[in-house]
């Protein structure tokens, strides 16, 4: 958090957009294009935590180019970064020693099918979408970090703090230290991604989850690999499910061929798992063993990692988006979905409905945003939404095998337009689901090979992951006697394994005394994992200094 008493200079705009991500820029990009058919002025920036737009974005990711399309119709001459489309699309069930079966593509429902889709780098489109919103006179700024949320007197939102620059991790002020500056907004969009520390204290401070049944994530564990070209499919798309992962623990593969011989392969664990024992990246490794997807990585070199909670609370997790002064966009509403795994089409598709919504509050000086919130609800996100609403919960209720055959029926009756008449609950959060590690049988993880499989710290090292050492700690402990006192005991302090980059150990004394519990940050990929499944919730994470944390080239 900002320092409230230091003086501050600032800065004022009519829109402040917080996050450099598809949602974000798509408002940015949308309310240009409306000021200039009115022949009228609106100032914008964009304020983006990472070193460069696109440094913190990763996802898998295929695109569905429906909101693209919407918001340029000419992005192929515009050179818009789309260069591998689907040619080939499989749905794989893995089990145990190497065996696999194809599901046939008949039996999924259409909505679950790529074709017209592309695979992307969602950082380079990012990258391309911010080159589209300077172009229009956008001021974005990379390196800033949106801290702390400004409030006018009544209380509304009126913009956001940069974090300070130049503080030691005692506290104290360095040579080099800069106040953080205020961007002072009108409006204020908020579209930080997955889990956004803002995002979460306004849907506290505001309600907005009132009534909403719990989010729910997953963390997506990502690889680029550049593989031998005998072992490349250009166009080919597998998406797996079972091995290595149980029937009760949620999650599963992807594995995309991009163009210049490179593939992106990636593992998703549901974090409603219950086994405290599991870890997400040795899951992964071990998941790239298996003879199917060891057969595309064998005489190839991974060059890049990097990892990502997911939102999957899908429609009944969404919290009302309208806060006094501003609105969520994208997924730090959750807007992903699930059974698609997508929520690029849906994150740009708020911020174009979003910017309709202050534009027009703009021309007419209102500060009334609730009409957001009816044009969503009108919207082919909450129809594309709705439809799957229920595959989530029967996915946790049922496990892997008979959960994702309900799914299916009740997805291809929403197709059909017979579906359910009900709303599935998810019913506990995810930091809820552990069980005593006691109840649960160990699980040993094989050494890696450094060939296929890979250690935590030498993943890190290619995630181009820095911050400035001598800083705050951003991983901040409620109570620091949490983790050895209670979760130790009860869980075996699930934090060593379920971060994917190595940021928490339990470091027993040489000497024979109390073990301590170690905080690595400057390892910290900025995945989220820890702020939402400590059973305790007792590790709430916040923003480090702008500019610091991975630095994502083509993921």
């Amino acid at each position: 958090m900002s320092d409230q008493s230091v003086e501050r200079e600032f800065m004022e705009y009519d829109v402040v957009i917080v996050g450099a991500g598809p949602a974000g820029l798509s408002a940015a990009i949308k309310l240009k294009q409306l000021a200039a058919a009115e022949d009228s002025e609106i100032s914008i920036c964009v304020l983006e935590k990472g070193s460069e737009v696109g440094a913190h974005i990763l996802s898998g990711a295929v695109l569905d180019p429906i909101a693209l399309a919407e918001l340029f119709p000419d992005w192929r001459a515009r050179g818009a970064p789309l260069n591998a489309p689907v040619k080939k699309d499989r749905f794989i069930y893995l089990w145990p020693g190497g065996g696999s079966i194809a599901i046939p593509q008949l039996l999924l429902p259409p909505l679950m099918g790529n074709h017209g889709n592309y695979a992307i780098s969602l950082g380079n489109l990012c990258r391309w979408l911010a080159e589209q919103a300077e172009a229009l006179g956008v001021d974005i700024f990379p390196g800033f970090a949106a801290a702390d949320i400004l409030h006018d007197d009544q209380g509304r939102v009126a913009g956001v703090v940069t974090g300070d620059l130049g503080v030691a991790r005692d506290g104290s002020h360095k040579g080099g230290y800069t106040p953080g500056i205020e961007l002072r907004g009108k409006y204020t969009l908020i579209g930080e991604g997955a889990r956004g520390s803002l995002a979460k204290k306004l849907i506290a401070d505001f309600d907005l989850a009132a009534g909403k049944e719990p989010p729910k994530f997953g963390i997506g564990i990502k690889e680029l690999w550049e593989v031998a070209p005998e072992a490349h499919r250009p166009g080919l798309f597998e998406h797996t499910v079972g091995w290595p992962l149980s029937n009760d623990t949620g999650g599963g593969g992807f594995i995309y061929h991009l163009e210049d011989n490179q593939v992106a392969i990636g593992f998703v664990v549901h974090l409603n798992y219950t086994n405290p024992h599991l870890s997400p990246f040795d899951e992964f490794q071990r998941y790239k063993t298996h003879r199917r997807v060891r057969g595309y990585l064998e005489g190839g070199k991974r060059i890049s990692y990097g990892a990502r909670v997911i939102t999957e609370g899908g429609l009944q997790s969404v919290p009302k988006l309208v806060f006094p002064g501003g609105v969520l966009l994208g997924c730090a509403a959750g807007m992903v979905n699930v059974p698609r795994i997508k929520g690029t089409h849906n994150a740009m598709k708020s911020g174009m409905l979003a910017a309709e919504t202050v534009f027009a509050a703009f021309q007419s000086g209102s500060a009334d945003l609730d009409a957001y919130q009816s044009a969503w609800e009108r919207s082919w996100i909450y129809k594309d939404l709705r439809r799957v609403r229920n595959a989530k919960p029967l996915l946790s209720r049922f496990g892997t095998l008979f959960g994702a055959a309900l799914g299916v029926v009740d997805m291809w009756m929403n197709t059909l337009g017979i579906g359910l008449p009900i709303t599935l609950r998810h019913g506990k959060a995810d930091h809820e689901t552990l069980k005593p590690a006691g109840q649960c049988a160990k699980i040993v993880y094989p050494k890696p090979d450094g060939q296929i499989s890979f250690d935590k710290l030498s993943s890190v090292f290619i995630s181009n992951t820095n911050h400035e050492e001598d800083q705050p700690v951003h991983l901040v402990l409620a109570d620091p006697t949490v983790p050895i006192a209670r979760n130790l005991p009860a869980f075996d302090e699930p934090a060593q394994r379920y971060c994917p980059a190595g940021v928490y150990e339990i470091v027993e004394d040489e000497a024979g005394g109390s073990p301590r519990f170690q905080i690595n940050a400057q390892n910290c990929v900025h995945c989220k994992t820890c702020d939402i499944k400590d059973p305790a919730q007792n590790i709430n994470w916040v923003v480090p200094e702008g500019g610091g944390g991975p630095n994502y080239p083509n993921m």
